[in-house]
């Protein structure tokens, strides 16, 4: 249940002021596709190539991210949407302070990656699916997923 004594504090610094600080847009783009695709090699090979051109960028990695603040979810569906609906809100607050988040997460479900989309903004938001077939994801897979499903 909200709290009815929580307000919203009007800011003295804004998205914009930052971003002009940095030089250059905040955003999120989203890594999106099956487990052992590479969402996350990806978002850090960019991540450093972006910090090595002077953009402030920070990867939020789906394996990462549940060792704290999504650590007691599962993998049920309304589990993935409560993680996703965590990740949104840090998204948010990352790209208002003038980051360019790499998120990388499997995210299955349209309507998750739309809720994301609207809480973050649609224009600082953008998709990228990478596509990998099931057999290479398979070869790569670090964490045996394939293997127990079968």
């Amino acid at each position: 249940m909200k709290s009815p004594n929580v307000i919203w504090h009007p800011r003295l610094v804004n998205r914009s002021d930052r971003e002009r600080l940095n030089k250059h847009r905040s955003g999120v783009i989203w890594f999106t596709g099956l487990p052992a695709s590479g969402k996350s090699t990806i978002a850090h090979f960019l991540e450093k190539e972006l910090f090595d051109r002077g953009i402030r960028a920070y990867v939020l990695d789906g394996d990462n991210i549940r060792h704290g603040l999504c650590g007691d979810l599962g993998f049920s569906r309304e589990d993935r949407r409560e993680n996703l609906r965590r990740i949104a809100e840090v998204c948010r607050l990352m790209v208002d302070a003038g980051l360019l988040v790499l998120a990388a997460f499997v995210s299955p479900y349209r309507e998750d990656r739309r809720y994301v989309r609207e809480r973050v903004g649609d224009g600082a938001f953008f998709e990228v699916y990478v596509r990998c077939s099931p057999e290479t994801c398979e070869k790569r897979d670090p964490k045996g997923l394939y293997r127990r499903a079968r």
